[in-house]
């Protein structure tokens, strides 16, 4: 794997952390205030996403297809995802989890195969 697609995906990693918690950690600590609140937390927290995910897209795109970006960023958004569900929202473990990795792992042979990436 080159350093392009390395960097790619740390910084996708990344950029995916402050995603989630822009788009869900509001739902446990903010319940109780206005949605404008939340709102403009999650923009804010959000910048630091963009901030990371634009160039990781633009490294990508060197050396991946647009389409290979979009399948390593929903591959990256469950493995980030579930760790958060499960540790900070405190939700319970499901078998639905796996199935959706498993369709992802179809996802991403259809996306790579024949590919020098």
């Amino acid at each position: 794997m080159s350093i392009p697609i390395i960097t790619t995906i740390s910084l996708l990693l990344c950029s995916n952390v402050f995603m989630t918690f822009a788009w869900y950690a509001h739902l446990k600590n903010l319940g109780n205030k206005p949605w404008i609140i939340a709102a403009l937390l999650s923009w804010g927290i959000a910048l630091f996403e963009y901030l990371l995910q634009v160039p990781a897209n633009r490294i990508g795109y060197t050396q991946l297809s647009l389409g290979q970006l979009k399948i390593i960023q929903e591959v990256v958004t469950l493995s980030v995802f579930v760790p958060f569900s499960l540790l900070y929202m405190k939700e319970p473990l499901k078998l639905d989890y796996l199935w959706a990795g498993l369709c992802l792992i179809g996802a991403v042979y259809f996306m790579f195969r024949g590919s020098q990436a």
